[in-house]
Order: structure tokens, then C-alpha cells, then sequence
């Protein structure tokens, strides 16, 4: 019984593995201005060349430049955000338009080029993004060759402030803390079949939210005891606490107390995007498995793992 068990759990992983890669089903319309909220936004990384500027014109869908306002990252953008000295220029090669949406319409990011996009998924640089203070928007993010992604939000920070919005510098710096942090725990477990990345999203939302109620219960910050209490709760919640290292577990431990230590923590409007982003990620999951029963696959893999179950009772 335990092998089928396991086998079971596995099968169902890599089923759930498949919604980590899903994203948003929308697309920033650059055929004609929006009357709302202006022109979208396009940060080029300041290492493409003309041609390659040009290409990742034809990624987003620009056919005329009229409508879209232009402007680019550099490594003096990556220390004023990030706090990153002495990047070279040339390595930007991510780009991203974003376009200001409506109050409640959460954050939204979809990756246009995936295999050009390494490392981060779409519902980590949306995660991260809420933590810097970004709010109801739709981001696209592409390049033309690849690249890990990581200094993607830096063009996302450089648009809204193109835009009038201006940023703290402590919760972008704390933003991209987790966005490698998430990171790095997915890469360490992407041989573990076990494993799911969208549970982490999950985990680091609740995290999140469950620390910002401290803070408003108490009147103060977690103390390190309740941090570390509620980074094994949320694991626990998405059946993670037994798959990831207790070096991995540490480090989440470690960015919830620099998150907690942002005024992120006070924000009534990140706990609305994190309450979004939330549900994003359940109908994600559902509608996944709502596709998977449609098209007939779910029984397929139903039928598989009855097959597994006959051959270890055989």
C-alpha cells in the first residue's frame, strides 16, 4: 500500500506541476490608446541592439510605436532598485510593457517568450511585485534570447515611474529578495517530483498575509518565534513542510523577517493584490483540471495510475 501510495503522490505532482507553467489569458492591446490610462509601457534592457529592439517590438505586438511609450533599463536602474552596484549593461536583455489597470483587477504577468525565460515563472515575478508595491497591473515580459529573468521587475519599477508612481527602494530590494529566494528553493527542488511550485506561490501568500495580521492583532512585528511558526504553517497548509531541505525552509524564514520589517506589511493594498493573486492561483489549478477532464487526459492519467496500482498488487 505504501508503493501505491507514493506512486499516486507522484502522478498527481506531476499533474500539479503542470499549473506552475500556466498564465494569465490576456493580452496588453497596443492597437489603439487607452483613454483610461494612457499608453503602455515598454522598458527595453538597455544590452539589445537596434535589431533586437525591434524584435522584441514584434514580441509584444507593437505595430505602431505611436501607441506604446518607449524608454529602457540600465545598471544605474539596477542599483536604485535593487541596490545592485556595478552591473554591466550589456547583460539586460529582458524586457517588459505594463499598462495600468483598473482598481481590483490585481497583478497580472504573463511570459511572452517561456523558453527564453529561464528561471522565474509568472506568479513569482507577480508575488514579487506586490511586495515592491506595484498594484493593478498587466505586465508581458520577453526576450529575445535567454536570460534567467531576474531583473525583469527592475523595468517594471522604471515604467511605473515613467508613469508618476514612485517606489520605496527598501520593499524593491526586499522584492527581489524573494523573487530569488522562491527561485533558488524551485531550483534546488526541480528533480523532486514531489515538489510543486505553485504550492510555494501559495506558501509565500500566505506567509505574507498571515504576518500582516500579526502585526495588525498585536501592534507590533512577529517576533522571530511567530516568523518561523508561520512559515511552517503555511508549508504544512500546502504539503510542503516534508519535501523541502530545512536549509530551504530557512531560507523563507529569513525573507519573511526582512519582509515583515517593510512597510509592505502595513499595506491594506498589498493584502488586496495577495487576496487576488490568491485566487489567480486556485483557478489556475482548477482550471486545469476542469481542462484536463474536457479533453479527455484526466482519464488517461486516472487509467495510469490504476495500472500502477494492478502491477504493484500483482
Amino acid at each position: 500500500m505504501f508503493k501505491c501510495n507514493k506512486l499516486l503522490g507522484v502522478s498527481l505532482a506531476a499533474v500539479m506541476s503542470v499549473s506552475a507553467s500556466a498564465s494569465n489569458v490576456f493580452a496588453i492591446d497596443t492597437s489603439v490608446i487607452d483613454e483610461k490610462w494612457g499608453k503602455p509601457t515598454v522598458v527595453y534592457g538597455s544590452g539589445l541592439n537596434d535589431e533586437q529592439i525591434e524584435s522584441t517590438r514584434e514580441l509584444f505586438d507593437i505595430q505602431d510605436t505611436n501607441n506604446v511609450y518607449e524608454t529602457s533599463v540600465d545598471a544605474n536602474d539596477l542599483f536604485t532598485y535593487l541596490g545592485v552596484a556595478g552591473a554591466d549593461n550589456l547583460i539586460l536583455i529582458s524586457s517588459v510593457m505594463v499598462q495600468k489597470q483598473d482598481a481590483g483587477t490585481g497583478v497580472k504577468v504573463k511570459i511572452i517568450t517561456p523558453e527564453n525565460i529561464t528561471k522565474i515563472t509568472s506568479n513569482q515575478y507577480a508575488n514579487a511585485a506586490i511586495t515592491a508595491g506595484v498594484s493593478d497591473v498587466e505586465i508581458d515580459v520577453a526576450a529575445v534570447s535567454k536570460v534567467t529573468g531576474e531583473s525583469a521587475l527592475t523595468g517594471v519599477y522604471k515604467a511605473l515611474e515613467a508613469n508618476g508612481e514612485t517606489l520605496d527602494a527598501d520593499r524593491t530590494q526586499v522584492a527581489q529578495d524573494e523573487l530569488e529566494t522562491t527561485n533558488e528553493i524551485a531550483e534546488n527542488n526541480s528533480d523532486n517530483s514531489n515538489f510543486n511550485s505553485s504550492n510555494l506561490d501559495q506558501a509565500i501568500v500566505e506567509i505574507k498575509q498571515e504576518l500582516a495580521e500579526i502585526k495588525q492583532n498585536q501592534g507590533s512585528a512577529a517576533t522571530a518565534e511567530q516568523v518561523e511558526q508561520v512559515v511552517q504553517d503555511a508549508l504544512n497548509k500546502f504539503n510542503l513542510s516534508d519535501i523541502i531541505s530545512q536549509d530551504d525552509i530557512d531560507k523563507l524564514i529569513a525573507f519573511a523577517k526582512k519582509y515583515q520589517n517593510t512597510s509592505a506589511i502595513d499595506s491594506q493594498e498589498v493584502l488586496d493584490q495577495l487576496n487576488k493573486l490568491s485566487g489567480s492561483l486556485k483557478n489556475q489549478l482548477s482550471g486545469l483540471f476542469n481542462k484536463a477532464q474536457s479533453e479527455g487526459w484526466l482519464d488517461k492519467i486516472i487509467n495510469f495510475i490504476k495500472s500502477l496500482f494492478n502491477r504493484v498488487e500483482g
